[in-house]
């Protein structure tokens, strides 16, 4: 059972319009989930460097909330996923990610996946925890599990395992321009079952971000997803 937390919000801040949009999918628990919901996004913005820095300015915000997080928060179990947009002006979106909630863009049509899965299965992803001192190992179902307990490599929390993970956000910025049809975040219950590609065809010709999110939905859980579904989706035209 997950806990998901939604952000869908606009904002003014020194004279620029911000969308601020984020999925949290907890697990073990619901706290770092809520806890991320009401203070990421502020910590992001209060970082000096947002402005001149974004890509420096999420990663110590990732850093410096993680580590109040597993001070203050949660116990040993609790932990969670994140995927975070911040869009400047409708002009450029700053997305960063830990764990396996993803973010994809839709340009004329094609879908391009901007935030990476730290999955334990892959070779980049498992070597960062053997250097941490951890180990993956395969478990019931298959599953690949950092110590054998966490199926991803990056998350906030997760105190249990808090020295073979890391809360190290890949980072990217994307530039938006007329060409530029939506952009998605999703919680893994929608991409364990859809590919990037199947996402961009059951949405193609929605106009309206909420409908198409509903639709992603209703598809996802009619294609077998046993898993609860979080989708944000931000249209562009």
């Amino acid at each position: 059972m997950g806990w998901k937390t939604v952000v869908a919000e606009n904002r003014k801040m020194d004279g620029h319009n911000l969308g601020l949009y984020a999925i949290f999918d907890g697990h073990s628990g619901h706290e770092v989930a809520e806890y991320l919901q009401s203070h990421l996004f502020d910590n992001i913005l209060s970082e000096p460097e947002f402005w001149r820095k974004p890509v420096t300015a999420f990663k110590m915000a990732y850093r410096s909330t993680n580590d109040h997080i597993l001070e203050n928060v949660v116990g040993a179990r609790g932990g969670s996923t994140a995927v975070t947009a911040i869009l400047i002006d409708q002009k450029y979106l700053v997305v960063a990610n830990v764990g396996n909630s993803r973010a994809v863009l839709i340009r004329r049509g094609k879908v391009k996946q901007i935030t990476v899965d730290h999955e334990p299965e892959k070779e980049e992803e498992k070597d960062l925890v053997e250097s941490k001192g951890g180990f993956v190992i395969k478990m019931p179902r298959n599953v690949p599990r950092v110590d054998g307990q966490l199926a991803m490599t990056r998350a906030f929390g997760d105190a249990r395992v808090k020295d073979h993970i890391t809360v190290e956000p890949s980072v990217t910025i994307e530039k938006i321009d007329r060409d530029t049809d939506c952009i998605i975040l999703a919680s893994d219950g929608l991409w364990k079952v859809m590919s990037n590609e199947q996402v961009t065809e059951c949405i193609r010709g929605i106009e309206n971000g909420k409908t198409a999110a509903e639709e992603l939905i209703t598809e996802a859980l009619e294609s077998g997803s046993c898993d609860d579904i979080s989708c944000v989706v931000v249209m562009f035209h």
